[in-house]
């Protein structure tokens, strides 16, 4: 079976094409296409509260690449999430709606807390019995998620990210009312909190401190990565830190809001698992066609007995 994902983010779009491999202990998807395209919608969005014309075209001319590499692989199956750039544009589902016209590609415009499910099933696997605060930090959005005994207890999506911080988008109350729901939500009976932070910003942060893979990382040393970063001038972190020009400007806002969420939980540690939103979709539609096959192999044995039932 292959797959592809699309994530439309506020800051960048990622697209990825899967191969998976089944075996009876675990599913693994091993990755056969991978692209990163800089588009940052939310510069447009978080200004004008619309995409513009030019983003548009570079959008569209995205789209098509990704449609004819989604026929090139012979994928089986895929999904085109767009995030809170694309819902907060007040042209955002005309734009899906031209693709789908024009292209033949859907999108899915998810709220918060759909986007925060496909993260929370692409995270699972990396928790035990602990307490931990799970921090997603996207361009226009942040995604907070609280583990108790491997399960969610509460989730909620905040109008904080790295692009609309840098937009100066993002408004005081909104930093007030996350840090009340922190505080409110990561009760002192849970006991000690890790933190578990996805997105392209917390994964550069943890390149640059140069900790071996599965290592915790503490929230000191977030912070002396961001001194760090903050010395250096745009072309320095470009050509000296070696970060894409798209990360060099939003990697200390970004910084700022792992560092008062893990401040706030009282987490003096973070782990970063490499997975996103696009690991997620791909779960997702894994699970969906091992369904499907499965409903698919018992209609045609009950059909070969003169009956059609359906199992799951």
């Amino acid at each position: 079976m292959k797959l592809a994902a699309v994530d439309i983010g506020s800051n960048a779009i990622r697209f990825q094409v899967s191969s998976v491999l089944n075996s009876p202990e675990r599913v693994v998807f091993k990755k056969m296409e991978y692209v990163r395209f800089p588009l940052r919608l939310g510069h447009d969005v978080f200004t004008m509260n619309r995409i513009s014309d030019k983003s548009i075209e570079k959008f569209k001319k995205l789209m098509q690449v990704f449609k004819s590499l989604i026929e090139l692989y012979e994928v089986d199956d895929y999904m085109a999430c767009a995030t809170s750039a694309m819902r907060e544009s007040e042209n955002g589902m005309e734009l899906a709606n031209q693709v789908k016209k024009e292209i033949g590609l859907d999108i899915n415009i998810i709220d918060g807390k759909q986007e925060a499910e496909y993260i929370n099933d692409a995270i699972i696997s990396y928790l035990n019995d602990a307490t931990y605060l799970h921090i997603d930090v996207g361009g226009g959005s942040t995604e907070l998620n609280i583990y108790v005994h491997g399960k969610k207890v509460k989730t909620r999506s905040f109008k904080v990210g790295s692009v609309r911080i840098l937009e100066r988008n993002d408004s005081p109350a909104i930093w007030a009312e996350m840090e009340k729901w922190v505080k409110q939500h990561v009760q002192p009976g849970y006991g000690k909190v890790t933190a578990i932070g996805t997105g392209g910003n917390i994964s550069k942060i943890f390149d640059l401190a140069q900790l071996k893979p599965h290592r915790l990382m503490s929230l000191k040393k977030i912070r002396e990565i961001k001194e760090m970063v903050e010395k250096h001038s745009l072309e320095e972190r470009i050509y000296q830190l070696q970060m894409n020009p798209d990360r060099a400007d939003v990697i200390v806002p970004a910084s700022d809001i792992y560092i008062k969420v893990m401040d706030w939980a009282n987490a003096k540690y973070i782990q970063v698992p490499e997975v996103g939103l696009k690991d997620g979709i791909m779960l997702h539609l894994f699970r969906k066609n091992a369904n499907r096959k499965k409903i698919e192999f018992a209609n045609l044995s009950d059909q070969s007995k003169g009956r059609k039932v359906v199992r799951f």
